[in-house]
C-alpha cells in the first residue's frame, strides 16, 4: 500500500498551513545563490498544492513572504518579487484547470504595484473555483494582523458602532485578514527549524505541528503524506482528557 493510500480521507484536516523554509540553505548546498533555491521552491509549491487538492483538503496556506523578509538584501527581495509576478502569471492557468481559488493575507500595500496587479487578476480569475482555496501569506506578520484588527475594532468602539462588551474571540477572528478561512488543524514547517516565525499566532492555538528536516525545494507529495499520517495518529483533545473524548465518541 502506498503512502497516499494509507492516508484516511475521512480524517483529513480541513486546513493545512505550511512554513516553507530552507530555500537559501538548499541553494547553498548546490553552490548557487539564494534565488536559485526560491526558484526551485516553486516546484514544491505546485507539488504540494496538487497533492492537497487531490486528497480533498479544502484550504492550504503557504507562508510565502513575511514582513521581516523586507529586511533581506535588496537584490534578493527584488528577485523574489520578480519571481512572484512570473509565478502567478504562469500558474493561474494551472489553478483554473484544477478548480483552485487563490486568496492572500498580509499587508498588500507594501507589495510592488505589478505584484498587486498580477494577484488581483489571478484572484478575480479564480474566484468561482471551489475545489480548494490556496492562501498566500505575502508581506504577512501575525503581530501586524492582530494590531490591525485591534485598531479596526477600537475605531468601531470610538464611532459607537460597537460596545466594548461585544468584543469577543469570534469578533477578533473575523476581523483578522484570515477571517474568511477556518483555523488550520495542521502546521508543517520544513528545514528542521522549530519556530513559529510570527505566523498565524492567533489561529494556531490548537493546531498540530509537524516539523521535518527536509528543505522546502525537496519537499514532495510523499512528505506531505507522511505529515498527514503523523497528524492522523494523534489524539486532538482541545483541553479535554482522553477519557472525555472517548466517552463522547461512544455516546
Amino acid at each position: 500500500m502506498s503512502l497516499k493510500e494509507k492516508v484516511d480521507k475521512e480524517k483529513l484536516p480541513k486546513h493545512v498551513a505550511v512554513i516553507m523554509d530552507g530555500n537559501g540553505r538548499w541553494a547553498k548546498q548546490q553552490g548557487k545563490i539564494r534565488i536559485f533555491g526560491h526558484e526551485h521552491g516553486v516546484l514544491s509549491v505546485r507539488e504540494i498544492t496538487e497533492g492537497c487538492a487531490e486528497l480533498g483538503i479544502q484550504y492550504l496556506t503557504l507562508y510565502a513572504f513575511s514582513t521581516e523578509n523586507w529586511n533581506r538584501p535588496r537584490i534578493e527581495v527584488n528577485a523574489l518579487m520578480g519571481l512572484l509576478v512570473k509565478t502567478i502569471r504562469k500558474e493561474t492557468e494551472t489553478l483554473m484547470k484544477n478548480n483552485i481559488r487563490l486568496a492572500t493575507i498580509g499587508d498588500r500595500n507594501q507589495l510592488p504595484k505589478n505584484c498587486i496587479k498580477e494577484l488581483d487578476e489571478a484572484i478575480e480569475a479564480t474566484k468561482d473555483n471551489h475545489r480548494m482555496t490556496l492562501v498566500l501569506a505575502l508581506s504577512y506578520s501575525s503581530k501586524w494582523d492582530i494590531v490591525n484588527a485591534v485598531r479596526t475594532i477600537a475605531a468601531k468602539v470610538r464611532e459607537k458602532e460597537l460596545l466594548v462588551e461585544e468584543i469577543d474571540e469570534e469578533l477578533i477572528s473575523k476581523t483578522l485578514t484570515t477571517g474568511n478561512f477556518p483555523h488550520p488543524e495542521l502546521v508543517i514547517r520544513t528545514s528542521g527549524e522549530r519556530r513559529i516565525s510570527n505566523f498565524l499566532l492567533w489561529e494556531i492555538a490548537y493546531s498540530e505541528f509537524y516539523f521535518t528536516d527536509v528543505l522546502w525545494p525537496d519537499f514532495r507529495k510523499k512528505h506531505l503524506y507522511e505529515a498527514l499520517l503523523d497528524y492522523q495518529g494523534r489524539e486532538r483533545r482541545f483541553g479535554k482528557t482522553g477519557e472525555q473524548l472517548l466517552a463522547k465518541n461512544d455516546a
